[in-house]
């Protein structure tokens, strides 16, 4: 799904914040990207997306180099993305009007494009039909982060792309999204990677997580997927906790 090779990116006037760096991602794989404030999490997500390009190396996502940002990639960012003047119905549908105005010009929208579920099918499944005529100061942090997971969904993306997607929100709703989120991903066969900064986050979502610093590592988390939230009360829970938060330390 994402190989990268020998990536280096840095921004004017300053150091190399990543430098020949090799990552692969297997299709259906979750994903979490972890690590200190400065260390690339964001720039990372960015570089997948096509909003930012590497100085070197290769990104590649399905055996296609990534020269622009790609039609079935999903990007959800931390503060929503959702236009403040628009209804929760209107932000939802958003992403297939702008496909629609496009039309089927395999780079904003795929040929041959028939979204598998549509927006309101999302409003539904996300609880959210009774306050798709309010607008986002209206509702909740919760429902405007379910407002923009069905968005993306609506566009039928193969790779979904988050950064710390759930950072503002309440200890239950962020528990509870996060369950959300990994029982989608687990339904629409979607790729996740998400960025955060809280390494009880990253153990609940990835069933991989990349630590991001100096010297880039992969960690296993078999049980990190498909919703299994109770392994947040699991003795190789709290092994993994302790362990990454001695790496990140150190």
């Amino acid at each position: 799904m994402i190989h990268i090779q020998s990536l280096s990116f840095g921004y004017p006037h300053t150091a190399p914040i990543l430098q020949d760096f090799n990552w692969k991602v297997e299709r259906g794989e979750t994903w979490a990207i972890l690590g200190s404030s400065g260390c690339g999490k964001t720039t990372l997500l960015y570089l997948l997306a096509g909003l930012r390009f590497p100085a070197a190396g290769v990104i590649q996502i399905d055996g296609e180099p990534l020269k622009r940002p790609r039609p079935r990639t999903g990007l959800i960012l931390q503060d929503y993305g959702l236009l403040p003047w628009a209804t929760v119905r209107e932000n939802a549908g958003l992403g297939l009007q702008v496909r629609d105005f496009y039309g089927e010009d395999g780079k904003h929208t795929p040929k041959n494009f028939q979204p598998e579920k549509d927006a309101e099918y999302w409003l539904t499944k996300l609880g959210l039909n009774e306050v798709a005529e309010k607008y986002p100061s209206q509702i909740s942090g919760g429902q405007r982060q379910r407002t923009a997971i069905a968005r993306t969904l609506a566009l039928s993306p193969d790779l979904l792309l988050m950064d710390e997607p759930f950072s503002s929100l309440d200890a239950i709703t962020r528990e509870d999204l996060q369950h959300l989120t990994l029982s989608l991903c687990a339904e629409q066969n979607l790729t996740l990677v998400i960025v955060t900064h809280a390494i009880e986050e990253a153990i609940a979502l990835g069933s991989k997580i990349l630590l991001l610093d100096s010297s880039p590592r992969v960690f296993e988390n078999p049980k990190g997927h498909a919703g299994e939230m109770e392994h947040r009360n699991s003795p190789e829970y709290r092994e993994l906790y302790e362990l990454l938060r001695k790496e990140m330390r150190s």
